[in-house]
């Protein structure tokens, strides 16, 4: 606050002008609108490829897990090129006008009929004509506008927003705090919309009014987030943490012959920028060999600020602490895969079972569209978290004695315990309704479908709700997590990190389901993901979910007794970590 500029942009030696309030209504209407637009047209694209442009259930499904998981794996080279190259205001600026661009192209798809199949009156998918390469190709170009869009705005926005409040002073702390909080209330107010009243509209009134309602959200989003642009603090590029990871592993491999030293706290060339915005880390024991990166060897010079004269022969300590932080996520983001994994099914399969149940409200003749049933995951976590944060957390802290009450693997890990709970409901809820549509359908037949089970699709809240509270858990915990044990320098790779493990599920998920689908064809019990789910044996599919989570919890269960978290609080004298701080780092679920 005290030194006014009119170019809000960071320079070197200039102290940047915070005005976190005054941008956060930009921000945060970006944030909306722009999840408005995206989520408006995603959670109902299944339904969309289905019934407009003819594709079988199976082709639907694995298109969609390759589009997410290259969405979400796309973060990881958006947030590379926002570090390395453009910083965040211009790659936030470039993917909202691209995502905008997506979003029109596939409602073009719905407004001319040149653009999609001609609508099919079979009840026999095989009987539908399907797109033409020229459809596929609009079809496509505007899923991967959306995957720049993508690439772009999840690993910045949230950066970017913190970018605006001063992180030195209490203010400037809460306002992040307070923004994070908004970012998660606005995110699931967007998601109830889209599955409420946008996919609403595209079911029961018109696909390219549905579809156009998110395009014009996207565009509000871009006019939103340039308006704010003359009081935005912009944080230029300052090179890749990339660079310094590789540097590490390099100058690792090359001194793997020669041996640590007893004391490495003391003995290793430990030096650390004066302006680095990243926390000062202890030496630690976890992945030794990388500290070898740190050994001065006769041949090594150092500059007369302190700074090695060749990188890629001698790191830091720092360095190296700093690329630990990193590789120690890794197993913990393997164990977000798989529950991603089984989140995935409570957004697709339980839009098939909601195809095939009684979607009747109180036998009236209003029905619930089938990807709205989906809300219910969403309305659980926004009733669920200010209980949780307001309530639960100060309790638990009083018996605890902790900060936030449980570590942040511990509300992960019960997250993941939630989600093995909410498979086995969804089998059990799923052999009721194939059990009813085979003894008792009713309400006839539907396009491509089978007899409608008179099961109420309201059944099927159980596990939606489920769902919620593992994701109240899960997502967010998974989320503060990257964030605080990342390096600082690295929050667009950290915002990013959750996305790719997203996208590696749904590869993975897309996997799963090919295999099953074509593992089960000739099998006794038949094939489990057939287009008529009566057909079938979804339940086992998702007993095989239910497997599958518990050989993940008990996986969590053991890397989180190995986990240390990230210290910021050990003592530096003279730019030398205490080795004995190694010590104390907290093991959770302990």
């Amino acid at each position: 606050m005290e030194n006014k500029k009119d170019e809000q942009s960071v320079m070197e030696d200039d102290e940047p002008n915070y005005r976190g309030i005054k941008a956060m209504p930009f921000i945060i209407g970006n944030e909306t609108f722009e999840k408005l637009g995206a989520i408006g047209t995603i959670s109902n694209l299944l339904v969309y490829l289905t019934t407009v442009f003819n594709m079988k259930s199976i082709t639907a499904t694995t298109l969609l897990n390759i589009f997410n998981g290259t969405t979400n794996f796309a973060t990881l080279l958006g947030a590379f090129l926002c570090d390395t190259y453009f910083g965040r205001y211009k790659t936030l600026g470039f993917a909202s006008i691209a995502s905008f661009a997506g979003l029109l192209l596939i409602d073009l798809t719905a407004v001319f009929n040149g653009l999609h199949p001609p609508k099919c009156k079979s009840k026999e998918a095989s009987h539908c004509a399907g797109a033409t390469p020229a459809q596929w190709l609009f079809l496509l170009t505007g899923f991967a506008l959306m995957i720049i869009g993508a690439a772009g705005i999840r690993p910045c926005n949230l950066a970017f927003g913190a970018d605006q409040f001063n992180p030195n002073t209490e203010s400037g702390k809460r306002g992040i705090n307070s923004f994070f909080n908004w970012y998660f209330f606005t995110l699931t107010f967007a998601q109830m919309v889209s599955v409420t009243l946008v996919v609403y509209i595209q079911t029961n009134v018109s696909w390219s009014i549905g579809l156009a309602i998110p395009a014009i959200f996207m565009l509000i989003s871009v006019v939103l987030f340039f308006g704010g642009t003359k009081i935005y603090v912009i944080v230029k590029p300052q090179g890749s943490p990339l660079t310094s990871m590789a540097r590490v592993v390099v100058v690792a491999v090359k001194k793997r012959r020669l041996k640590l030293p007893q004391q490495p706290g003391m003995s290793l060339y430990n030096y650390r920028p004066p302006k680095s915005i990243n926390s000062a880390l202890p030496h630690s024991n976890q992945f030794r060999f990388l500290n070898k990166a740190a050994i001065m060897a006769p041949e090594d010079k150092i500059n007369p600020d302190g700074s090695a004269s060749d990188p890629w022969n001698l790191c830091s300590i720092q360095q190296v602490e700093e690329i630990k932080c990193v590789l120690k996520v890794l197993p913990v983001w393997a164990a977000a895969i798989t529950y991603s994994i089984a989140m995935t099914q409570q957004t697709q399969y339980v839009v098939f079972q909601a195809l095939q149940s009684n979607r009747y409200i109180f036998n009236s003749k209003f029905q619930i569209p089938a990807a709205s049933y989906t809300v219910f995951t969403m309305i659980t976590l926004v009733i669920f978290v200010p209980i949780y944060d307001r309530i639960i957390v100060p309790q638990l802290c009083r018996i605890t004695k902790k900060e936030g009450g449980i570590s942040l693997l511990q509300r992960i890990g019960f997250g993941i315990s939630l989600t093995v709970l909410a498979s086995l409901v969804s089998a059990l809820m799923e052999q009721k309704r194939r059990n009813l549509a085979i003894t008792k359908p009713t309400l006839g037949y539907e396009p491509h479908r089978g007899e409608i089970s008179s099961m109420s699709a309201l059944w099927l809240v159980p596990q939606l709700s489920l769902a919620g509270f593992a994701e109240s858990f899960t997502s967010i915990g998974l989320v503060e997590f990257y964030y605080k044990q990342f390096p600082e320098n690295m929050r667009s790779v950290a915002g990013a990190f959750f996305f790719c493990g997203m996208a590696a599920s749904s590869y993975l998920n897309g996997l799963l389901v090919t295999v099953i689908h074509q593992t089960t064809r000739k099998a006794a019990t038949g094939n489990w993901l057939p287009e008529d789910l009566n057909k079938g044996r979804l339940d086992y599919f998702y007993f095989l979910i239910t497997a599958l989570g518990i050989l993940n919890l008990g996986y969590f269960l053991v890397i989180s007794r190995w986990y240390r978290y990230k210290d910021t609080s050990a003592a530096h004298v003279g730019g030398t970590a205490s080795v004995e701080m190694e010590k104390k780092s907290e093991k959770s679920l302990v």
